[in-house]
């Protein structure tokens, strides 16, 4: 394998184990990417850092020891290039202007789901491969396009966002599962209405049904939620 078609490293940097793991197996999915480590938190990460060759960090801010963007400073203050994708709940957009004047090149909100990591990883890939000398404006722009997230890709007809949200955090915040009629009557939405959301979110992989027994009659679906990114 020549330098070209090195594949690009990637620290993990998440506190959560499950999500961990995940992010870990989401990054050996996509080709031209390998997993160089995995660090649970930020003195874990620099300890990695000094002995393995890293190329990108997916970085979760909140860490035990520290903010992610402290993690960072402690690079770029070492002169250690590595790009970072951040991976975070956290919407705080001076956060984000932080992150950008420290190198963060991407933002991933939780949950996502491959798919969408997917499509930063391979942005990222392409930004990153740019090489050469720019022929005016247009291909500067056109390089630095590379990153841009695509538009959301709508919902299906008759759904709506802010009821996704809201069916979303019902399934959440229920450990166990919830069966439609639950999700329905938490949301203030018809039965019905409540399986289009909860089914969308199967079909998105982030939740899964599975019949619910012990009931008379024919088991009612339950619904919990999958995706492990907070």
């Amino acid at each position: 394998m020549t330098a070209a078609e090195e594949p690009i490293r990637v620290l993990v940097v998440e506190d959560d184990p499950v999500a961990a793991d995940a992010h870990r197996l989401y990054v050996g999915r996509v080709p031209g990417f390998a997993v160089a480590g995995t660090a649970h938190s930020r003195a874990e990460a620099l300890r990695v850092l000094d002995r393995v060759e890293v190329d990108l960090l997916l970085l979760d801010l909140y860490l035990p020891d520290g903010h992610g963007l402290q993690l960072v400073r402690s690079l770029r203050a070492a002169g250690h290039g590595a790009d970072v994708i951040a991976v975070t709940s956290a919407r705080d957009l001076t956060m984000v202007r932080e992150g950008v004047s420290l190198g963060v090149v991407q933002y991933v909100l939780k949950p996502f789901t491959f798919a969408t990591l997917r499509d930063r990883l391979v942005r990222y890939a392409e930004f990153r491969a740019t090489a050469g000398e720019a022929s005016g404006q247009e291909e500067v722009d056109r390089a630095l396009s590379t990153l841009r997230a695509p538009q959301p890709t709508a919902l299906p007809k008759g759904l709506s966002a802010p009821t996704l949200q809201a069916v979303t955090r019902t399934l959440r915040s229920s450990p166990m599962g919830v069966t439609a009629s639950a999700a329905a009557e938490a949301v203030g939405i018809s039965r019905i209405t409540a399986r289009r959301y909860l089914e969308h979110l199967v079909t998105t992989g982030r939740a899964e049904r599975t019949p619910q027994y012990g009931q008379i009659g024919r088991p009612e679906l339950q619904y919990r939620w999958v995706d492990s990114r907070r």
